[in-house]
């Protein structure tokens, strides 16, 4: 086996920058209970011991600490209420009450309704959460009020919203997108220099195409975006856009905008072909994710995730631009030998 030369953060930058990295690097994304399973599997204790073990190249994620007015249980600083959501192998926090949902108009929220301040969180920790661990890849800030202002009206109500108010959908961007701009810069303030990675996101794709139309994309968010990808290449970070689902119809648009990776290729959903991505995008962007977590890793066999590996690393690996990671978070459901399976395999065969 060829000897490392890298740090994580050294071979993520190689690739960022299209040079060549001693190997390709590999990221992990799971959740709880996944990340329970697979460390009895593998008999550590805590989870990045555990990662290091396997050659992951995991990123460490920083942010500020909630310091405004008491909230109520379960609820957000938006003031959105969640339950843990049994699905059989876990929970998922599921939004079940929607501050917004009742208002019809601009005034009306406005008159009612409190938006978070900036204020209310502490960014003084940020630099102790990277302490001994400057040799990861960095992230912080970003992006992602879509996903925010379903929860703040509802999902149903925001996809409508788009068509019947979208003098609400924009007021509400707008703060929501101010919000993370304040929270991007303060982050990138107490840390100058060492966000290597900020998190612009919306989820446009479902299994078989886009959720909502090109034309509101482009009114509602693209502008807003813009805006969050300028910030963060100006802090000297590069940009990760998850966009979930069959989301090629706007990659052009993305690409446009600068982004710098792309996340999670899931490259089962109709037109998410990988021949087809490395070949349009593949000098525009690097890929992110791809290990497919709908059918391969939780249902497929260890020789089929060893495939696919295999695969990934030939297609979106060609020439170089790929991190190979989970294209979600991992589900308890996976059998812990298929992940161990794809980082041997990856870190087998991944050299370059």
């Amino acid at each position: 086996m060829p000897k490392e030369t890298m740090s994580p953060r050294e071979r993520w930058l190689a690739v960022l920058t299209r040079q060549t990295p001693d190997r390709v690097p590999m990221d992990y994304w799971a959740t709880p209970e996944f990340n329970a399973k697979l460390l009895q599997h593998t008999g550590h204790s805590d989870v990045r011991t555990m990662l290091r073990a396997l050659h992951v190249d995991f990123v460490v994620h920083v942010g500020g600490r909630y310091v405004g007015p008491p909230l109520p249980p379960a609820t957000n600083i938006y003031g959105c209420r969640f339950e843990d959501i049994d699905y059989g192998t876990g929970t998922y926090p599921e939004c079940v009450y929607n501050p917004l949902a009742q208002y019809t108009s601009v005034e009306e929220i406005e008159a009612n309704y409190t938006w978070p301040s900036p204020d209310w969180i502490d960014y003084s920790g940020v630099k102790d959460q990277i302490k001994g661990w400057e040799h990861h890849p960095i992230q912080g800030g970003g992006s992602e009020p879509f996903l925010i202002y379903k929860e703040l009206r509802g999902q149903e109500q925001a996809f409508i919203d788009l068509v019947e108010n979208p003098d609400i959908v924009h007021y509400c961007l707008d703060k929501l997108f101010g919000l993370a701009w304040e929270n991007s810069i303060r982050i990138y303030e107490q840390i100058p220099g060492k966000v290597m990675l900020s998190y612009v996101a919306e989820d446009m794709g479902g299994q078989d195409g886009l959720m909502f139309s090109k034309k509101h994309i482009r009114e509602f968010l693209l502008p807003r975006m813009k805006r969050s990808i300028d910030l963060a290449h100006q802090a000297g970070a590069y940009v990760v856009h998850h966009n979930d689902g069959a989301c090629w119809p706007i990659l052009p648009d993305m690409i446009e905008l600068g982004i710098d990776i792309l996340n999670p290729i899931q490259w089962r959903c109709k037109g998410m072909e990988r021949e087809g991505l490395k070949a349009n995008f593949g000098q525009h962007v690097i890929f992110h994710g791809a290990m497919d977590n709908q059918y391969t890793l939780p249902f497929g066999t260890v020789d089929e995730v060893r495939a696919e590996v295999l695969d990934n690393l030939r297609i979106l690996g060609a020439g170089g631009g790929y991190i190979l990671a989970p294209c979600h978070n991992i589900q308890a459901v996976s059998p812990a030998e298929n992940i161990v399976a794809m980082y041997e395999m990856a870190y087998e065969h991944g050299w370059t």
